[in-house]
């Protein structure tokens, strides 16, 4: 999605946002300080396409590109320094555009997390920014500090539910909220194995289906549930593609508000990819595929 494209998405949404939001409304006061000259979809396009670009660093990415190539796209562009002042002005429609590029629920859904660290482990003790909020957690590759970054995504690669916990949290908290309005079936790796998750998910029609560990019983399945499971790396593959190519991780953030937008504008840009990590299957595929155990 080109820079005029992704300006246009955004403003119409800011737009039809404002028209439904001012209504519901409480009245506020007079509002203090000057007016901010660049609008809140320049805001957030300027956010958004960070994460297109390539940049390691967002203050490179303001300072040599936004500031030299894109001031014709932006003719009331401001100081690097004011543009962070009203980037938290934004989270909030972020967070709710973010939502808006959400797929459709098709009936297969896979579930993981992925680590956020903030931190080097051996800077943990001098880590200030985040106190309070992250945590230590343990991956298949070892302990880190930060946060957790739960996705659900259907075989289309498309995000059905995103959530961020601190880095001690349990995999298998955020998962009843993160699946509210799925149906069908749900793949989980081994970390979200649990009977109590299975039974609450599938008395609202959702099938957990994740691999036993080696003091579980073998149990059978359809052999299209077996080879969906074998597909689990496709979340893994969206996993990679945020963090290498959209920079949702870090360990470079001075606000927990820079944090925030980082990652939701960093999930928004992967949601305008072209061609996202997908099966190309559909339900005839293996509907009618016989048991295997």
């Amino acid at each position: 999605m080109s820079l005029v494209e992704l300006f246009c998405h955004v403003d119409d949404f800011c737009q039809q946002y404002e028209s439904e939001s001012r209504d519901r409304q409480l009245a506020r006061g007079r509002r203090r300080g000057p007016k901010p000259r660049l609008s809140a979809s320049e805001i957030m396009t300027i956010l958004i396409y960070f994460h297109v670009c390539r940049y390691r660093d967002f203050k490179s990415y303001y300072q040599n590109h936004v500031l030299t190539h894109l001031r014709a796209d932006f003719p009331d562009l401001v100081r690097y320094n004011r543009f962070v002042e009203l980037s938290p002005t934004v989270l909030t429609l972020l967070c709710s555009y973010l939502h808006s590029q959400f797929g459709q629920d098709t009936g297969i859904a896979f579930v993981d997390s992925t680590p956020l660290p903030v931190c080097h482990n051996r800077r943990i003790k001098r880590h200030r920014v985040f106190a309070g909020l992250a945590g230590r957690g343990k991956t298949s590759m070892g302990w880190f500090y930060g946060f957790k970054l739960h996705l659900v995504v259907n075989e289309r690669g498309e995000l059905l539910g995103v959530q961020v916990s601190p880095g001690n949290v349990d995999d298998r908290k955020p998962v009843p909220a993160l699946t509210q309005s799925l149906t069908g079936k749900l793949f989980g790796d081994k970390g979200y194995v649990s009977q109590p998750l299975f039974d609450l998910l599938f008395a609202r029609s959702l099938q957990l289906i994740t691999p036993i560990r080696k003091n579980m019983k073998n149990r059978l399945l359809p052999l299209a549930d077996k080879l969906l499971s074998r597909k689990r790396a496709l979340i893994e593959t969206i996993n990679d593609q945020l963090k290498n190519i959209s920079q949702v991780a870090h360990s470079r953030h001075r606000s927990v508000d820079n944090f925030a937008i980082n990652v939701v504008a960093g999930l928004i840009a992967y949601t305008h990819q072209p061609k996202k990590p997908s099966l190309n299957l559909s339900k005839a595929d293996w509907a009618d595929l016989p048991l295997l155990s």
